[in-house]
């Protein structure tokens, strides 16, 4: 009888990828306001530099991918529930995904000039934009979490879950042939 060392990989479910894009929109909001503090204190160094360019990176990618993932899945189970709220929330959150892209169009040209070691940007607008983003992701995700989610799970079949886990995967391994 042989032993087996390495214990059998599940893929990662749909819903599993969503929450831990979550996690990772909270831990990169926090960095993006760390980042403030530390160009405040210690200017436009190497580890600024570093932060911006993850940051950036983020934002521009796994973020958008993030939306796109739940405006293909998410909102149109809500969208076709037939319940009033469900519809008014699913729309309130795809308008909150271009509030959000609209906010992130405005800071991304600063936080790509700091990760590119420039000193163009506007610390002081930078103070002022971000808490803004950050509010309306932290709302964003709450009601994701506690209502779209739930929502959605309970709504879309086996088959449909698999091939949405499908889609995502595909499209991401597009997206990483493309960029390679």
């Amino acid at each position: 009888m042989t032993a087996t060392l390495n214990p059998p990989v599940h893929p990662l479910q749909p819903f599993d990828v969503l929450d831990t894009c979550h996690q990772q929109v909270m831990i990169t909001l926090q960095k993006l306001r760390e980042l403030i503090e530390h160009i405040d204190a210690n200017g436009v160094d190497g580890q600024a530099q570093a932060w911006a360019r993850d940051i950036f990176l983020f934002f521009m990618n796994t973020a958008r991918e993030h939306h796109l993932d739940e405006e293909r899945h998410i909102f149109p189970a809500m969208l076709n529930s037939g319940d009033a709220s469900l519809m008014e929330a699913a729309m309130r959150l795809q308008q909150d995904h271009g509030w959000i892209e609209e906010d992130w169009l405005e800071l991304a040209p600063q936080i790509e000039s700091i990760a590119a070691g420039y000193n163009w940007f506007n610390l002081e607008q930078l103070r002022l934009a971000v808490p803004v983003f950050q509010a309306l992701y932290q709302d964003h995700i709450v009601l994701e979490e506690s209502l779209a989610y739930p929502q959605a799970k309970a709504r879309i079949a086996a088959w449909d879950l698999q091939g949405m886990g499908r889609e995502m995967a595909s499209r991401r391994r597009q997206k990483s042939s493309l960029a390679a």
